[in-house]
C-alpha cells in the first residue's frame, strides 16, 4: 500500500521552494500520494529518500521505454483519465507493421514511408516511431532476415511479433542490443516468453482473450520478476477494443489494479481491411487510450491527422505552448526587409511565419514574450501592449539590422498604433492584416522605402 501524504511529507526536505509548481511541500506530498505529481518534480529529494518513496510516487501506469538512443520512445506513465484533470504525458506511438512473408521491395516501401513521415508543428517533430516485424512464415531464418533488413533500413525501435519463443529468440539475435518490444506472452507460452524477456532485459507484451485472463497473466509475469509489460486485451473488434481500453485505464487509475498498471498496444490494422476505416480506428484508440497503435501503412495523408491528434491530446492544457522571444529570419532578410511583430504563442508563430515564408518576401519576424498567449488574449491581458513591444524593439538589436523604421503590427491590435509610435520615436507603425492568410498579398505590396 502506498504511503499517505503526511508520511511522504515527513521525508521531504521541507524547503517550500515552489520549484515543484506547488506552493508548499505539504501540498506536493498530498499530490504525490494521490498520484497527481511525480517525485522527480522535487529537485532536493535525496537518492535515499527517492528509493524509499519509489512505490508511493510511482505512476499508477508504469512507464515503459522501447528502443535506444535518440529514437527511443516511452509509453505509459499516465496519471489521469481525462486530460483536463492534469495532462497526459507520453503521446501515442504509431508503428508500421511488416512481416517476414513480404517481398523485400514491399518491406522497403513501408519502412521508407515510416522514415519519411515526419512533420514539424508548433515546434514539435511528429513522426512514426516504431516498426513492428511479424513472423508469419514460421521460419526462423526468414524472421531473422526480415528483422535484419528492417534494422538496416531504419534506426526506429522494433516490435518483434511472434508467439513462438524459438522464433522470438532468433528475432532477438538479429535485432541485437536495441531494446525491442517483444510481442507476445500468452497463456500457452508465458513461461518461455517471460524467461526470454527477463534474460534479455527487454519489455514484453501480455496478450489474453479477456481482461480476467489478462490480469492473471500479468500477475504471473510480474511474479517472475518482469516489470516492463505492455497489455493487449486482443478482442480485435472495434467496440470490444474500445471498451477494454477504457476499462484497463479506469481499473489502473481509479481502482489501483496493479495487474492493469501498464500501457496498452492496439492493432487497428488487424481489425479491418479498409485502410480509411483503419485510420478512423487509430484515431479512436489515440483518444481512448492506446499507448502504441500499429498500422498497416504510413501514408502521409492519413498519418498527418493522427499525429496532430496525438499532439493536441497530449499537449498540457495548463501550459501554453510558446516559442523563444527573439527576431526570426524568414528567408534571407536584409536591411530593407519588412519588420513584423507578434506574440510568442506557438500556433501564432508557426501560422504567421508560414504565411510570411509563403510570400517569398524575406522578412524579420519579431516574437514578443507574452507568456504564450495569442494576440488578442495577450493584448487584453496587458502583455502585448505598446510599452512591452517598444522595450522588445529597443533592446533586441533590430535597429542595427535594418535601415528603415517601419514596423508592422497585427491588424487585430490596430488601436495601439498611436501609442506605440509614441513609445518608439522615429518608427512608423504600419497596421498589418487581421488574418495571417492575407499576409502574402500585403507583404508583396508593402514597401519600406
Amino acid at each position: 500500500m502506498g504511503l499517505s501524504g503526511l508520511d511522504i511529507f515527513k521525508k521531504l526536505p521541507k524547503t517550500n521552494c515552489g520549484e515543484c509548481k506547488f506552493p508548499t511541500c505539504l501540498a506536493f506530498a498530498m499530490k504525490l500520494a494521490a498520484g497527481q505529481a511525480m517525485l522527480e518534480d522535487c529537485p532536493y529529494v535525496s537518492d535515499e529518500v527517492k528509493a524509499e518513496l519509489a512505490e508511493a510516487s510511482a505512476p499508477p501506469i508504469r512507464g515503459i521505454s522501447v528502443g535506444t538512443g535518440d529514437e527511443a520512445f516511452k509509453t505509459g506513465e499516465e496519471l489521469v483519465l481525462f486530460r483536463h484533470e492534469k495532462t497526459f504525458f507520453n503521446p501515442t506511438v504509431f508503428a508500421v507493421l511488416v512481416s517476414d512473408d513480404m517481398a523485400d521491395d514491399k518491406i522497403e516501401e513501408l519502412v521508407k514511408q515510416a522514415n519519411e513521415c515526419e512533420h514539424e508543428r508548433v515546434g514539435v517533430i511528429l513522426k512514426v516511431k516504431a516498426i513492428a516485424v511479424k513472423a508469419v512464415a514460421g521460419d526462423a531464418g526468414k524472421f531473422k532476415a526480415a528483422v535484419e533488413k528492417v534494422k538496416s533500413l531504419t534506426p526506429k525501435p522494433l516490435i518483434l511479433m511472434t508467439e513462438d519463443a524459438a522464433l522470438m529468440a532468433a528475432g532477438l539475435e538479429a535485432a541485437g542490443d536495441v531494446n525491442p518490444l517483444l510481442y507476445a506472452a500468452t497463456e500457452a507460452n508465458a513461461d518461455a516468453m517471460g524467461a526470454l524477456a527477463k534474460e534479455k532485459g527487454v519489455p514484453l507484451v501480455v496478450k489474453a482473450s479477456d481482461l480476467e485472463k489478462l490480469a492473471e497473466l500479468s500477475d504471473k509475469l510480474t511474479g517472475m520478476g518482469l516489470k516492463d509489460l505492455v497489455l493487449d486485451p486482443s478482442p480485435r473488434t472495434p467496440k470490444e477494443t474500445f471498451v477494454d481500453l477504457v476499462a484497463l485505464r479506469r481499473a489502473a487509475l481509479k481502482d489501483k489494479v496493479k495487474a492493469f498498471g501498464y500501457p496498452t498496444i492496439t492493432f487497428p490494422c488487424e481489425e479491418t481491411d479498409d485502410e480509411m476505416f483503419e485510420t478512423v480506428l487509430a484515431g479512436l484508440y489515440t483518444a481512448k487510450y492506446g499507448g502504441i497503435v500499429v498500422l498497416s501503412h504510413a501514408a502521409q495523408d492519413r498519418m498527418y491527422p493522427l499525429l496532430v491528434e496525438a499532439l493536441n491530446i497530449y499537449t498540457d492544457p495548463q501550459r501554453p505552448m510558446q516559442v523563444d522571444s527573439k527576431w526570426y529570419e524568414i528567408g534571407d532578410p536584409g536591411e530593407d526587409s519588412p519588420v513584423l511583430v507578434t506574440t510568442n504563442f506557438s500556433l501564432t508563430y508557426f501560422i504567421v511565419s508560414g504565411e510570411v515564408e509563403g510570400s517569398k518576401i524575406p522578412s524579420w519576424l519579431g516574437i514578443v514574450d507574452c507568456d504564450g498567449q495569442s494576440v488578442l488574449t495577450a493584448w487584453a491581458a496587458g502583455k502585448f501592449v505598446p510599452e512591452v513591444i517598444a522595450k522588445f524593439v529597443k533592446t533586441s538589436g533590430i535597429e542595427d539590422k535594418v535601415k528603415h523604421r517601419k514596423i508592422i503590427i497585427p491588424g487585430y491590435v490596430a488601436q495601439i498604433s498611436g501609442e506605440l509610435e509614441e513609445e518608439l520615436p522615429g518608427w512608423e507603425v504600419v497596421i498589418g492584416t487581421r488574418e495571417a492568410a492575407d499576409l502574402p498579398a500585403f507583404l508583396r505590396q508593402f514597401s519600406t522605402g
